[in-house]
């Protein structure tokens, strides 16, 4: 396993950052707690540091599991948790991006992963509601506190991120040094806004869902298997297109002679790359088995010949304003017809 910087830190990540969303079976799936011993170990074994959880997570059962797990060795691991998510049904104020959700978010959080402090704390998803000032102070807050190291953002328009980072910047508050979206051979519309703002803010891109919901490895090929509970949460994604893209990803595994899954894999971190991003994708598993082979696809680089199949089969329209700037006609007319003979211009 390599590592990487975390953003604009210093922060040494692993290349692949474990998911727990898995861990513990309150959501009628995923894994017992001996089988989470196994999957943790594998992936420690292989290097890996860089552990993702959220409070909600199987109702708390994977915070409970992963600090269970890591206590002997806490200080070895990154720790990264999340609040927004209602943690209390029927409480307006349990749940959101405010202060008084983050501050009864964490301590739930510290105490079930029974540390002291987070590594990594993220805004798991954006609430529509709070401003940008009163969530850059209240995380600023806790990371002077010593409660949290690192700060990051899930699930948020890319304009509300960039507000957030420019205010930080310029008041000398804690920057969050990390962004997670979802990004997959299906689910490529994050290249639009967020990929690029992640780049301009130097953030560590942490993708999830690289597998589409478990779409991309073939196992629903078939078809949905009946009474599949994880089926039915994915179903949106169980589409003819998305199996089109999937039987394509398919194709070419058999042709290089691995699993589907290190397709997906392989392509999301090669995409990074296209957008100059650094990226440690989240790779979850309910199996021992699972967690190698998703670690495997590390190993894999794809080819032009393949990347150039999977583009054709998966592209989008990038739309306003970014297509009409790409037009010939308007190049010509911001550049004055030299932008071939301009060095140093960003592609």
């Amino acid at each position: 396993m390599r590592y990487q910087l975390l953003g604009r830190s210093g922060l040494k990540v692993s290349e692949a950052c474990l998911g727990t969303i898995t861990f513990g079976k309150e959501w009628g799936y995923g894994a017992s707690k001996r089988t989470c011993w196994k999957i943790l170990d594998e992936f420690a074994s292989r290097g890996g540091n860089f552990i993702d959880t959220a409070n909600n997570y199987t109702d708390g059962a994977s915070e409970r599991i992963v600090g269970e797990m890591l206590q002997s060795e806490r200080a070895k691991f990154v720790i990264g948790t999340k609040y927004t998510m209602s943690i209390r049904a029927g409480d307006p104020n349990a749940s959101g991006n405010h202060r008084k959700s983050l501050v009864q978010a964490l301590e739930g959080s510290l105490t079930r992963l029974n540390t002291d402090y987070i590594d990594v704390y993220w805004v798991h998803a954006w609430d529509g509601f709070t401003p940008a000032e009163e969530v850059a102070r209240a995380l600023d807050d806790v990371v002077r506190a010593g409660k949290v190291l690192y700060i990051g953002i899930s699930d948020t328009p890319a304009w509300f991120v960039a507000q957030s980072t420019t205010m930080a910047d310029l008041r000398g508050w804690s920057r969050f040094v990390g962004l997670q979206t979802e990004l997959s051979l299906l689910e490529r519309t994050a290249e639009r806004e967020l990929l690029p703002m992640a780049r301009t803010f130097g953030l560590t891109l942490v993708p999830w869902g690289v597998l589409g919901g478990g779409v991309l490895t073939g196992k629903y090929a078939g078809g949905v298997p009946r009474g599949s509970r994880r089926a039915a949460k994915n179903r949106d994604r169980i589409t003819a297109r998305n199996l089109s893209i999937a039987s394509e990803a398919a194709t070419i595994s058999a042709e290089i002679g691995c699993p589907p899954s290190q397709v997906a894999i392989a392509w999301v971190r090669q995409r990074a790359l296209v957008h100059g991003l650094g990226v440690t994708p989240i790779l979850g598993a309910r199996t021992l088995a699972q967690i190698r082979e998703n670690l495997d696809g590390l190993k894999l680089t794809l080819s032009e010949g393949h990347l150039e199949r999977l583009e054709n089969a998966t592209s989008i329209s990038l739309g306003f304003p970014h297509e009409l700037l790409a037009r010939p006609s308007v190049q010509n007319a911001l550049h004055g017809g030299v932008l071939h003979l301009t060095d140093g211009h960003r592609p």
